[in-house]
């Protein structure tokens, strides 16, 4: 009998604790009563009702991830082609997402694959290729529309790739490819130009540093023959002036000496000896030696005057 007890003690121990419920973050339990929704556990310690409730479902209320295969569509132009999308989703209302669909995630993509086909069906080829954002936008706002009776909220759906037919492949690759050449010879054209226009303007730049160049040489020129000039001018105004100087200072010395008319004979003999030195050819000296002395006398007297 204690054995017994023990084990029905142990027994209820476990019913009592299989009772205790603890939700954690950014869950939800949706719970059913005798086959009937009760309500919706949210996060934190609940104890359920042995033999009646029942846990039905367990919601992840994440921003979950739903990756689909490519689907087939068809443009406007008649042109088949396969898209795969990406769908962030959201669960808002856990009661709804479990009794408003059976399988939400297969009605999630057929939902899907029917709403691009619908979109692709009104835009041809370039349309498709070129407007991805206005396809996601539109996809977005369908599907947000048709999943909020499921309590799932739509948050955003990308085009992850776009295949088109393998000819149309080859030919965007061929216009892709003759795009890229033509945009490097502009790119290369651009670049010789520019390099011809620096070219040019360090030639202009070097010719006006060198005709700079030529001016100040031949201003330094300038004034250095000006200062030779002035120097050799200054030079020779000195030596007159010295010259000057000295045939006044000589003749004030004679007069200052009291030269006598022997001494003025010397000077002017020494006067024709230098006149004799010359280049003329020819000399005219007084009849007699008298009359030399009557010409020192007369410029004797002139300088006394």
């Amino acid at each position: 009998m204690i054995w017994v007890l023990i084990a029905l003690i142990v027994v209820v121990l476990l019913l009592l604790a299989s009772c205790l419920k603890i939700v954690p973050q950014a869950q939800a339990y949706v719970i059913e009563r005798l086959g009937a929704y009760q309500g919706t556990w949210s996060v934190g310690f609940h104890i359920k009702v042995p033999f009646l409730d029942k846990i039905a479902r367990k919601v992840n209320l994440k921003e979950q991830v739903a990756d689909f295969p490519p689907q087939p569509v068809i443009t406007k132009d008649n042109v088949t082609m396969r898209i795969d999308t990406v769908v962030f989703y959201q669960i808002t209302d856990p009661k709804l997402f479990t009794y408003g669909v059976e399988n939400p995630m297969m009605a999630i993509e057929n939902l899907t694959a029917t709403t691009l086909r619908n979109i692709i069906g009104d835009l041809e080829l370039d349309q498709t290729l070129t407007s991805r954002e206005t396809i996601n936008t539109k996809m977005r706002a369908a599907l947000d529309i048709a999943t909020d009776p499921w309590g799932i909220k739509v948050n955003r759906v990308e085009l992850k790739n776009i295949i088109p037919p393998a000819e149309i492949q080859n030919a965007m690759e061929k216009q892709m490819k003759a795009e890229r050449e033509r945009r490097e010879a502009v790119t290369r054209a651009e670049g010789e130009k520019k390099a011809k226009i620096l070219e040019a303007e360090g030639a202009k730049e070097s010719a006006i540093l060198r005709a700079e160049a030529d001016k100040q040489s031949a201003i330094l020129r300038a004034e250095a023959q000006k200062e030779k000039m002035i120097r050799e001018a200054e030079g020779e105004a000195e030596a007159i002036l010295k010259v000057q100087q000295a045939n006044a200072d000589g003749i004030r010395m004679l007069k200052e000496a009291g030269a006598d008319e022997s001494v003025l004979k010397i000077k002017s003999l020494e006067a024709f000896e230098k006149v004799a030195d010359g280049q003329a050819t020819t000399i005219l000296l007084p009849s007699e030696l008298s009359g030399i002395a009557s010409l020192a006398a007369a410029w004797k007297e002139g300088t006394k005057k």
